[in-house]
């Protein structure tokens, strides 16, 4: 149960019961987002059980279910458009509603969650044989990478500069090379972060620290980014984006400041050398199956990208860890190991 991310409660509670047209899932893995650690995000909410990454097995089916048997290896999506409103007609999934309104219950940091008809309907994915659990947590956070990349326009002779190197910012780096970019520069104050991003594909680090338009034109051929990546909400680094794109180019908001913040952008400077800012949240269920597609080629390294496996019981430390973003990339829960 999350109170803020220094208070993090163990609780017991019953085993959901199920309807007719849910299921019961069995959590075996469960990946902490960089999501879950904003408090201006998280605490209004709170307390509140988080978690939605979640992958396991079927424990239980309605009586009306079809689609799924006991012992089913699964990744859950928690949020799930209706696919028959306005949004999901125009493209716009993660815009609908029901998308903002749908979950499972309690929470994906819990030993078992009730999951609703609507999820089995539209956000159900069998697991292949060769991909574990823990790998499967990353079917989520790589859908929504691969949504903004998507909707940036990424190209394969773009140079892309990547503005944070946690977790969303390294898969950003595999997919563009997985996309076959050549050019692939990433940017952090951690510079623990920024040795990870070069094990995973990034051609170039640079420190965030430093004159970010400088030191990326010194790598780049004198050239700003045809691409920036904000994998970060802090402020600075929004600040930064607005400096290094290239004429004609995108900036893509993957992570946004908090809500008080507002930025300054230079939009005539952006009119006239036809610069886009593109905003990207969550995932849709094409997102979702693309990611899964892609995992399942076993070209994008996720497991080394774990750094931490922590039981339930140890639930603070794994947001502790996510919170101060120090010695840790990936952090996964285990809800039903000891």
């Amino acid at each position: 149960m999350y109170y803020n991310n220094y208070d993090v409660r163990i609780q017991d509670a019953p085993i959901p019961e199920i309807g007719d047209d849910e299921a019961l899932l069995k959590v075996m893995a469960s990946g902490i987002c960089g999501s879950d650690v904003i408090e201006w995000y998280r605490v209004p909410k709170a307390p509140i059980v988080l978690g939605h990454e979640a992958t396991g097995i079927i424990d239980k089916v309605g009586t009306k279910v079809r689609s799924l048997k006991i012992g089913d290896r699964v990744f859950v999506s928690h949020h799930v458009p209706c696919n028959q409103c306005r949004y999901c007609k125009r493209g716009f999934h993660t815009a609908c509603h029901t998308l903002h309104t749908t979950n499972y219950y309690p929470g994906g940091f819990s030993q078992y969650i009730r999951v609703p008809k609507i999820n089995i309907d539209f956000g159900i994915y069998k697991l292949p044989d060769e991909m574990s659990f823990e790998e499967g947590t990353f079917i989520e956070p790589l859908a929504c990478v691969s949504r903004g990349q998507r909707l940036a326009g990424l190209q394969k002779d773009d140079t892309i500069l990547i503005i944070g190197g946690g977790i969303a910012g390294i898969l950003h780096a595999q997919l563009a090379k997985f996309k076959g970019l050549k050019n692939i520069i990433v940017a952090d104050i951690n510079l623990y972060r920024l040795e990870l991003a070069k094990k995973f594909g990034a051609t170039h680090t640079l420190n965030a620290k430093e004159n970010l338009p400088l030191g990326l034109k010194e790598v780049n051929a004198g050239r700003l980014a045809d691409q920036v990546i904000v994998c970060t909400g802090a402020t600075s680094a929004s600040l930064s984006a607005l400096n290094c794109v290239e004429n004609g180019g995108t900036i893509l908001f993957f992570a946004v400041p908090d809500p008080s913040v507002k930025l300054p952008v230079p939009i005539n400077q952006f009119w006239r050398n036809e610069i886009t800012m593109q905003t990207s949240y969550g995932a849709a269920p094409n997102d979702l199956e693309e990611s899964l597609r892609v995992l399942a080629t076993k070209q994008l390294n996720v497991k080394d990208m774990i750094t931490h496996q922590l039981s339930l019981s140890k639930a603070q430390e794994g947001f502790r860890l996510m919170a101060e973003a120090g010695q840790s990339l990936k952090v996964i829960l285990l809800p039903n190991k000891n």
